[in-house]
Protein backbone atom coordinates (compact mmCIF):
# COMPACT_ATOMS: atom_id res chain seq x y z
CA UNK A 1 0.00 0.00 0.00
CA UNK A 2 1.70 3.21 -1.21
CA UNK A 3 1.86 5.64 1.47
CA UNK A 4 0.07 9.38 0.64
CA UNK A 5 3.30 11.07 0.34
CA UNK A 6 4.50 8.43 -3.08
CA UNK A 7 0.58 9.29 -4.26
CA UNK A 8 0.80 12.84 -4.26
CA UNK A 9 4.47 12.62 -5.81
CA UNK A 10 2.63 10.46 -8.93
CA UNK A 11 0.32 12.45 -9.39
CA UNK A 12 2.90 15.64 -9.65
CA UNK A 13 4.48 13.68 -12.19
CA UNK A 14 1.94 12.37 -14.27
CA UNK A 15 1.80 13.36 -17.64
CA UNK A 16 -1.23 15.22 -19.01
CA UNK A 17 -4.03 13.63 -20.51
CA UNK A 18 -3.70 14.36 -24.50
CA UNK A 19 -7.59 14.64 -25.13
CA UNK A 20 -8.51 18.23 -24.73
CA UNK A 21 -5.08 18.91 -27.02
CA UNK A 22 -6.14 16.57 -29.62
CA UNK A 23 -9.96 17.52 -29.77
CA UNK A 24 -8.57 21.23 -29.78
CA UNK A 25 -6.32 20.23 -32.98
CA UNK A 26 -9.35 18.34 -34.62
CA UNK A 27 -11.00 21.44 -34.86
CA UNK A 28 -7.89 23.68 -37.31
CA UNK A 29 -8.26 21.38 -40.51
CA UNK A 30 -12.15 22.30 -40.63
CA UNK A 31 -11.79 25.54 -39.59
CA UNK A 32 -9.23 25.90 -42.71
CA UNK A 33 -11.55 24.97 -44.59
CA UNK A 34 -14.21 26.79 -43.65
CA UNK A 35 -12.40 29.71 -44.34
CA UNK A 36 -10.78 28.67 -47.48
CA UNK A 37 -14.31 28.14 -48.97
CA UNK A 38 -15.67 31.16 -47.97
CA UNK A 39 -12.96 33.16 -49.01
CA UNK A 40 -13.40 31.52 -52.64
CA UNK A 41 -17.03 32.38 -52.61
CA UNK A 42 -16.49 36.04 -51.67
CA UNK A 43 -13.89 36.40 -54.83
CA UNK A 44 -16.39 33.98 -56.71
CA UNK A 45 -20.02 36.78 -56.14
CA UNK A 46 -17.14 39.53 -56.58
CA UNK A 47 -16.15 38.44 -59.81
CA UNK A 48 -19.97 37.93 -60.96
CA UNK A 49 -20.93 41.26 -59.65
CA UNK A 50 -17.89 42.64 -61.47
CA UNK A 51 -19.62 41.26 -64.90
CA UNK A 52 -20.72 44.87 -67.14
CA UNK A 53 -24.10 44.50 -68.83
CA UNK A 54 -23.74 43.86 -72.34
CA UNK A 55 -25.67 46.08 -74.83
CA UNK A 56 -29.05 46.39 -75.63
CA UNK A 57 -30.93 47.08 -78.62
CA UNK A 58 -32.20 50.64 -77.98
CA UNK A 59 -35.45 50.28 -80.46
CA UNK A 60 -36.33 46.62 -79.19
CA UNK A 61 -36.10 47.80 -75.33
CA UNK A 62 -38.01 51.00 -75.92
CA UNK A 63 -40.97 48.81 -77.80
CA UNK A 64 -41.23 46.20 -74.59
CA UNK A 65 -43.54 47.37 -72.62
CA UNK A 66 -45.90 49.06 -75.64
CA UNK A 67 -48.57 47.78 -77.31
CA UNK A 68 -48.00 45.14 -80.33
CA UNK A 69 -48.70 47.83 -83.21
CA UNK A 70 -46.88 50.53 -81.44
CA UNK A 71 -43.25 51.45 -83.25
CA UNK A 72 -41.04 53.61 -81.38
CA UNK A 73 -39.44 55.54 -83.61
CA UNK A 74 -42.77 56.91 -85.03
CA UNK A 75 -43.17 59.17 -81.35
CA UNK A 76 -40.04 61.78 -82.06
CA UNK A 77 -37.90 61.44 -78.73
CA UNK A 78 -39.40 58.44 -77.50
CA UNK A 79 -36.61 56.42 -78.11
CA UNK A 80 -33.97 58.51 -76.55
CA UNK A 81 -36.04 59.07 -73.14
CA UNK A 82 -36.56 55.05 -73.04
CA UNK A 83 -33.10 54.72 -73.10
CA UNK A 84 -32.57 56.94 -70.36
CA UNK A 85 -35.15 54.80 -68.21
CA UNK A 86 -33.70 51.63 -69.65
CA UNK A 87 -29.94 52.70 -68.61
CA UNK A 88 -30.97 53.21 -65.09
CA UNK A 89 -32.61 50.09 -65.05
CA UNK A 90 -29.71 48.12 -66.26
CA UNK A 91 -27.90 49.83 -63.85
CA UNK A 92 -30.04 48.76 -60.97
CA UNK A 93 -31.04 45.45 -61.94
CA UNK A 94 -27.45 43.83 -63.28
CA UNK A 95 -26.36 40.97 -61.50
CA UNK A 96 -25.59 42.52 -58.01
CA UNK A 97 -27.55 44.88 -58.08
CA UNK A 98 -26.38 48.73 -57.66
CA UNK A 99 -23.41 48.34 -55.48
CA UNK A 100 -22.28 52.04 -54.49
CA UNK A 101 -24.19 52.54 -52.03
CA UNK A 102 -23.34 49.05 -50.69
CA UNK A 103 -21.88 48.68 -46.60
CA UNK A 104 -21.74 44.96 -46.71
CA UNK A 105 -18.89 42.51 -48.20
CA UNK A 106 -17.86 41.85 -50.72
CA UNK A 107 -19.44 44.94 -52.58
CA UNK A 108 -17.95 46.99 -50.00
CA UNK A 109 -14.67 45.68 -50.60
CA UNK A 110 -15.43 45.66 -54.44
CA UNK A 111 -14.32 49.77 -56.81
CA UNK A 112 -14.21 49.05 -59.95
CA UNK A 113 -17.92 48.48 -60.48
CA UNK A 114 -18.82 51.41 -58.12
CA UNK A 115 -16.69 53.61 -60.53
CA UNK A 116 -18.65 52.05 -63.41
CA UNK A 117 -21.82 52.81 -61.87
CA UNK A 118 -20.80 56.52 -61.27
CA UNK A 119 -19.71 56.99 -64.59
CA UNK A 120 -23.10 55.51 -66.19
CA UNK A 121 -24.75 58.16 -63.73
CA UNK A 122 -23.04 61.23 -64.68
CA UNK A 123 -24.10 60.72 -68.19
CA UNK A 124 -27.87 60.02 -67.31
CA UNK A 125 -27.72 63.09 -65.24
CA UNK A 126 -26.33 65.00 -68.14
CA UNK A 127 -29.14 63.88 -70.60
CA UNK A 128 -31.83 64.28 -68.04
CA UNK A 129 -30.69 67.82 -67.46
CA UNK A 130 -30.78 68.46 -71.55
CA UNK A 131 -34.11 66.90 -71.94
CA UNK A 132 -35.33 68.93 -69.29
CA UNK A 133 -33.97 71.91 -70.10
CA UNK A 134 -33.68 71.86 -74.18
CA UNK A 135 -34.88 69.03 -75.65
CA UNK A 136 -38.67 69.23 -74.27
CA UNK A 137 -38.96 72.88 -74.47
CA UNK A 138 -39.24 74.49 -77.77
CA UNK A 139 -37.75 77.61 -76.63
CA UNK A 140 -36.22 79.41 -73.61
CA UNK A 141 -39.42 81.25 -72.26
CA UNK A 142 -41.37 77.64 -72.55
CA UNK A 143 -43.07 75.55 -69.64
CA UNK A 144 -40.19 72.13 -68.67
CA UNK A 145 -42.02 69.46 -68.67
CA UNK A 146 -43.20 68.28 -64.94
CA UNK A 147 -42.04 64.25 -64.93
CA UNK A 148 -38.63 65.40 -66.59
CA UNK A 149 -38.19 68.50 -63.87
CA UNK A 150 -39.13 65.12 -61.25
CA UNK A 151 -37.02 63.12 -62.66
CA UNK A 152 -33.99 65.27 -63.51
CA UNK A 153 -32.78 66.10 -59.56
CA UNK A 154 -34.04 62.31 -58.70
CA UNK A 155 -31.17 61.58 -60.39
CA UNK A 156 -28.84 63.59 -59.41
CA UNK A 157 -29.80 61.90 -55.93
CA UNK A 158 -26.33 61.21 -53.91
CA UNK A 159 -25.34 57.97 -55.69
CA UNK A 160 -23.89 56.69 -52.59
CA UNK A 161 -26.54 57.10 -49.94
CA UNK A 162 -27.61 53.05 -47.95
CA UNK A 163 -30.69 54.22 -47.25
CA UNK A 164 -33.28 56.90 -45.70
CA UNK A 165 -33.37 57.29 -48.36
CA UNK A 166 -31.68 54.94 -50.54
CA UNK A 167 -30.06 56.03 -53.85
CA UNK A 168 -31.72 52.95 -55.74
CA UNK A 169 -35.03 54.14 -54.51
CA UNK A 170 -34.76 57.67 -55.64
CA UNK A 171 -33.57 56.47 -59.27
CA UNK A 172 -36.31 54.49 -59.00
CA UNK A 173 -38.62 57.21 -58.46
CA UNK A 174 -37.07 59.04 -61.92
CA UNK A 175 -37.25 56.11 -63.61
CA UNK A 176 -41.02 56.11 -63.07
CA UNK A 177 -41.42 59.81 -63.71
CA UNK A 178 -39.56 59.25 -67.14
CA UNK A 179 -42.58 56.58 -68.05
CA UNK A 180 -44.79 59.05 -67.49
CA UNK A 181 -43.59 61.63 -69.81
CA UNK A 182 -43.09 58.44 -72.79
CA UNK A 183 -46.91 57.92 -71.67
CA UNK A 184 -47.72 61.64 -72.31
CA UNK A 185 -45.32 61.93 -75.33
CA UNK A 186 -47.06 58.95 -77.19
CA UNK A 187 -50.45 60.07 -76.67
CA UNK A 188 -51.47 61.67 -79.73
CA UNK A 189 -54.68 63.66 -78.34
CA UNK A 190 -51.75 65.46 -75.58
CA UNK A 191 -50.16 68.22 -77.54
CA UNK A 192 -48.34 69.90 -74.60
CA UNK A 193 -45.94 66.98 -74.39
CA UNK A 194 -43.34 67.28 -76.82
CA UNK A 195 -39.50 66.15 -77.92
CA UNK A 196 -38.07 69.28 -80.09
CA UNK A 197 -35.67 67.17 -82.67
CA UNK A 198 -33.39 69.97 -83.47
CA UNK A 199 -29.83 70.65 -84.40
CA UNK A 200 -29.20 73.07 -81.97
CA UNK A 201 -30.95 71.29 -79.03
CA UNK A 202 -28.60 67.95 -79.96
CA UNK A 203 -25.48 70.29 -79.99
CA UNK A 204 -26.27 71.20 -76.89
CA UNK A 205 -26.32 67.68 -75.46
CA UNK A 206 -23.04 67.06 -77.49
CA UNK A 207 -21.28 70.07 -75.82
CA UNK A 208 -21.81 68.42 -72.46
CA UNK A 209 -20.44 64.90 -73.43
CA UNK A 210 -17.51 67.09 -74.83
CA UNK A 211 -16.65 68.38 -71.88
CA UNK A 212 -17.37 65.13 -69.98
CA UNK A 213 -15.18 62.84 -72.32
CA UNK A 214 -12.43 65.86 -72.31
CA UNK A 215 -12.13 65.19 -69.30
CA UNK A 216 -12.07 61.87 -69.02
CA UNK A 217 -9.12 61.75 -71.17
CA UNK A 218 -7.22 64.19 -69.18
CA UNK A 219 -6.99 62.55 -66.15
CA UNK A 220 -6.53 59.29 -68.05
CA UNK A 221 -3.25 60.53 -69.98
CA UNK A 222 -1.78 61.62 -66.54
CA UNK A 223 -1.97 58.22 -65.25
CA UNK A 224 1.89 58.27 -65.94
CA UNK A 225 2.34 62.27 -65.13
CA UNK A 226 2.74 64.82 -67.70
CA UNK A 227 3.23 68.43 -68.21
CA UNK A 228 0.94 70.73 -70.15
CA UNK A 229 1.26 74.03 -71.24
CA UNK A 230 -1.76 76.42 -69.37
CA UNK A 231 -3.90 76.82 -71.85
CA UNK A 232 -6.71 78.03 -69.35
CA UNK A 233 -7.17 81.72 -71.28
CA UNK A 234 -5.94 81.14 -74.82
CA UNK A 235 -8.02 82.66 -77.02
CA UNK A 236 -8.98 85.77 -74.96
CA UNK A 237 -6.50 88.64 -74.51
CA UNK A 238 -8.74 90.10 -72.12
CA UNK A 239 -9.71 87.17 -69.88
CA UNK A 240 -8.58 86.68 -66.36
CA UNK A 241 -9.02 83.84 -63.40
CA UNK A 242 -9.51 84.46 -59.78
CA UNK A 243 -5.47 82.98 -59.00
CA UNK A 244 -2.64 83.07 -61.05
CA UNK A 245 -0.94 80.33 -62.25
CA UNK A 246 2.33 79.41 -63.67
CA UNK A 247 3.00 78.54 -67.53
CA UNK A 248 3.18 74.96 -67.02
CA UNK A 249 0.95 72.59 -65.14
CA UNK A 250 1.98 68.89 -63.90
CA UNK A 251 -0.75 66.43 -63.67
CA UNK A 252 -0.56 63.34 -62.50
CA UNK A 253 -3.84 60.76 -61.16
CA UNK A 254 -2.86 59.92 -57.89
CA UNK A 255 -1.79 55.72 -58.49
CA UNK A 256 -4.83 54.28 -56.20
CA UNK A 257 -7.12 56.01 -58.42
CA UNK A 258 -6.04 54.91 -61.86
CA UNK A 259 -8.03 52.14 -62.21
CA UNK A 260 -11.24 54.19 -60.35
CA UNK A 261 -10.43 56.48 -63.55
CA UNK A 262 -10.12 53.52 -65.91
CA UNK A 263 -13.67 52.27 -64.95
CA UNK A 264 -15.54 55.47 -64.55
CA UNK A 265 -14.84 56.09 -68.36
CA UNK A 266 -15.45 53.09 -69.27
CA UNK A 267 -18.98 53.30 -67.27
CA UNK A 268 -19.79 56.82 -69.06
CA UNK A 269 -18.79 55.16 -72.56
CA UNK A 270 -21.34 52.27 -72.35
CA UNK A 271 -23.88 54.93 -71.40
CA UNK A 272 -22.98 56.94 -74.50
CA UNK A 273 -23.04 54.03 -76.93
CA UNK A 274 -27.09 53.65 -76.06
CA UNK A 275 -27.72 57.21 -76.08
CA UNK A 276 -25.76 58.07 -79.33
CA UNK A 277 -27.54 54.90 -80.99
CA UNK A 278 -30.98 56.21 -79.81
CA UNK A 279 -30.01 59.95 -80.97
CA UNK A 280 -29.32 58.41 -84.44
CA UNK A 281 -33.16 57.17 -84.29
CA UNK A 282 -34.93 60.38 -83.07
CA UNK A 283 -32.84 62.78 -84.99
CA UNK A 284 -32.28 60.81 -88.05
CA UNK A 285 -33.79 63.25 -90.01
CA UNK A 286 -31.60 66.06 -88.75
CA UNK A 287 -28.26 64.30 -89.04
CA UNK A 288 -29.12 63.43 -92.53
CA UNK A 289 -30.16 67.27 -93.83
CA UNK A 290 -26.77 68.15 -92.02
CA UNK A 291 -25.03 65.34 -93.64
CA UNK A 292 -23.68 64.25 -90.22
CA UNK A 293 -24.95 60.89 -90.00
CA UNK A 294 -21.62 59.55 -91.01
CA UNK A 295 -19.90 61.55 -88.09
CA UNK A 296 -22.21 60.27 -85.53
CA UNK A 297 -21.51 56.63 -86.39
CA UNK A 298 -18.26 57.06 -86.12
CA UNK A 299 -18.93 58.87 -82.90
CA UNK A 300 -20.30 55.32 -82.03
CA UNK A 301 -17.42 52.99 -83.45
CA UNK A 302 -14.45 54.72 -81.69
CA UNK A 303 -17.07 54.50 -78.19
CA UNK A 304 -17.24 51.13 -79.04
CA UNK A 305 -13.66 50.49 -79.50
CA UNK A 306 -13.50 51.48 -75.46
CA UNK A 307 -15.54 48.69 -74.33
CA UNK A 308 -13.64 45.64 -75.55
CA UNK A 309 -12.50 42.56 -73.20
CA UNK A 310 -9.81 43.63 -70.63
CA UNK A 311 -7.67 40.67 -70.57
CA UNK A 312 -5.66 41.48 -67.48
CA UNK A 313 -6.84 40.76 -63.88
CA UNK A 314 -5.59 44.49 -62.98
CA UNK A 315 -5.27 48.14 -64.40
CA UNK A 316 -1.70 47.79 -65.54
CA UNK A 317 -0.02 51.14 -65.93
CA UNK A 318 3.44 50.69 -67.81
CA UNK A 319 4.70 53.62 -69.45
CA UNK A 320 3.78 55.08 -72.74
CA UNK A 321 6.20 53.17 -74.43
CA UNK A 322 7.58 50.64 -71.55
CA UNK A 323 7.94 46.47 -71.18
CA UNK A 324 3.98 46.67 -69.75
CA UNK A 325 1.12 48.00 -71.01
CA UNK A 326 -0.66 51.16 -69.80
CA UNK A 327 -4.79 50.67 -70.54
CA UNK A 328 -5.48 54.38 -68.91
CA UNK A 329 -3.39 55.87 -72.14
CA UNK A 330 -5.02 53.14 -74.23
CA UNK A 331 -8.48 53.75 -72.98
CA UNK A 332 -7.66 58.20 -73.11
CA UNK A 333 -6.72 57.25 -76.77
CA UNK A 334 -10.30 55.71 -78.17
CA UNK A 335 -11.60 58.30 -76.01
CA UNK A 336 -9.77 61.01 -77.65
CA UNK A 337 -10.82 59.89 -80.91
CA UNK A 338 -14.28 59.78 -80.52
CA UNK A 339 -14.52 63.34 -78.76
CA UNK A 340 -12.36 64.30 -81.93
CA UNK A 341 -15.46 62.80 -84.31
CA UNK A 342 -17.39 64.39 -81.78
CA UNK A 343 -16.18 67.82 -82.15
CA UNK A 344 -16.59 67.41 -86.02
CA UNK A 345 -20.04 66.30 -85.47
CA UNK A 346 -21.34 69.41 -83.86
CA UNK A 347 -19.36 72.01 -86.46
CA UNK A 348 -21.85 70.28 -88.58
CA UNK A 349 -24.98 70.36 -86.28
CA UNK A 350 -23.89 74.04 -85.89
CA UNK A 351 -23.67 74.84 -89.74
CA UNK A 352 -26.99 76.91 -91.75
Amino acid sequence: MSSPLSRLKGWMTRRPSTSAHGTGRRWVKPAVIVVVLVVLATWGVAFYWSRTPDAFNVVAAAGKDTPKDFDPTSVTGYTTAATLANVVQTLLDKPGGYLSNDVLPPSVLMDDMPNWEYGVIIQVRDLAQSMRNDLSRSRSQSKEDPDLAIAEPQFNFPNNSWMFPASENEYRKGIKAVHRYMRRLADPNDQSTQFYARADNLSAWLGLVNKRLGGLSQRLTASVGQYRVNTDLAGDASATQATSGSDEVYSQTPWLEIDDVFYQARGATWALIEFMRAVEIDFHDVLKNKNALVSLRQVIRELEQTQRPLYSPIVLNGNGFGFFANHSLTMASYIARANAALIDLQQLLNQG
